[in-house]
């Protein structure tokens, strides 16, 4: 994990005054800059006053993870902006403020503080999954809503007060073993994996244990760690000489990129198939995308689905933020849509505590459907899991289309 100068980014937002975050985190010139630089300067930032939720958020926005906490701020800052153009919730405008954790377990703690600090009262987060069990057991003591859009680790719903948007690990894991067995990709599957990761380990673990009903041999089982991941020659060499069909890749896109360079080198040609942790892979620095073409991952996430939400969502994100918006970003923008309708549920106001509020979704979240990019009918249960069906992409001329 890369090791950089802690950046604090608050950014308060209401209908008169809509801040504009690019893709590094900072703020462009508006009229929010100056308070997002006073608050990186230990400054408190209080551009609304009383009548206003409180959301917070956390995760990578510098980093080796970066790319996804970057979408995660901006599609919960689109959906913000959008719901307080609209009247807000139940009336009320909402202040946002992301902080950046590098996707660091103790950077992530000490944003959690500072975001309570500033008077928070629910979290959306954080991005990354250890960070956000870390941070779990900070807002299980707090009683503070938490909604993870990402933070994938089963353990990212232990307590009563957390819920997510994704699937989880073992979640993941299964469909990705129900999906390549029911579509017939492959019979014989090699797996290379971070044997050091929560995330990825999760994954690994629970497709290893569907496949075989699937019809599906695993012909190599191959392990790297977070000490020894840039060089795949190994594995990647024992799953050509295994007669893979597809390799199943439950690790994230810089890991990936590497070795979708190291097979195309060695001439092995094979089918690559992951988990939301490859979306990004378009986007690594220096990387030849033509090297995934064909890639499959499995993701809720299209952005060139051709239904109405998802073609304005697009469109309203590549004009804001010059870029196309990934399945972190989706997760997101679901995110603060799902506090939303849970929040009008529960009939909050913003003179509510954090606690109270809390209490308050914890039923209402279990009590709502909502028809967002990442699902349709989507329900959560009460131990804070997103009842949605799978869905995956094919990467093709270098775009996301769906599968």
């Amino acid at each position: 994990m890369k090791k950089s100068m802690k950046k604090l980014l608050s950014v308060t937002m209401a209908v008169a005054m809509t801040a504009s975050l690019t893709a590094c985190g900072k703020t462009a010139s508006d009229p929010s800059t100056s308070a997002a630089e006073s608050t990186a300067s230990g400054e408190k930032t209080e551009a609304s006053g009383e009548g206003f939720f409180k959301i917070g958020g956390i995760g990578p926005i510098t980093g080796s993870t970066a790319i996804y906490g970057q979408a995660v701020m901006n599609g919960a800052e689109l959906a913000i902006n959008e719901i307080n153009a609209a009247g807000g919730i139940n009336g009320a405008q909402i202040d946002y403020n992301f902080q950046d954790d590098e996707g660091d377990t103790e950077k992530a703690v000490n944003a959690y503080n500072t975001l309570k600090d500033w008077g928070m009262q629910m979290l959306v987060g954080t991005v990354t999954s250890a960070p956000c069990i870390a941070v779990g057991a900070e807002s299980s003591n707090d009683n503070m809503f938490q909604l993870t859009p990402s933070g994938s680790a089963v353990d990212c719903t232990k307590f009563e007060n957390q819920f997510r948007v994704c699937f989880s690990d073992p979640n993941q894991g299964a469909a990705s073993a129900q999906y390549i067995g029911e579509n017939k990709l492959a019979t014989k599957v090699a797996v290379i994996y971070d044997s050091s990761d929560v995330y990825s380990t999760g994954i690994h673990d629970k497709f290893i244990s569907e496949a075989e009903g699937q019809g599906i041999e695993v012909v190599a089982d191959e392990a790297f760690t977070a000490d020894n991941n840039t060089n795949f020659s190994v594995q990647l060499q024992k799953a050509q000489d295994s007669g893979a069909e597809l390799v199943f890749l439950p690790i994230y896109y810089s890991q990936a990129a590497l070795i979708l360079a190291q097979a195309k080198q060695m001439g092995f040609e094979t089918t690559f198939f992951g988990c939301d942790g490859l979306d990004g892979l378009l986007n690594v620095e220096n990387f030849d995308t033509s090297l995934a073409e064909n890639v499959m991952l499995l993701t809720p996430f299209a952005a060139d689905a051709e239904d109405e939400l998802t073609q304005k969502f697009v469109a309203s994100y590549k004009e804001k933020y010059k870029e196309t918006p990934n399945q972190f970003a989706a997760d997101a923008y679901d995110a603060i849509y799902a506090i939303k309708a849970a929040a009008e549920k529960s009939a909050l106001t913003p003179d509510m505590d954090a606690s109270a509020i809390c209490d308050a979704l914890k039923k209402s979240m279990t009590e709502i459907t909502i028809n967002g990019l990442t699902g349709e009918n989507m329900t959560w249960t009460a131990d804070g899991e997103p009842e949605k069906a799978p869905k995956a992409v094919k990467i093709v001329n270098g775009v996301y289309t769906a599968m």
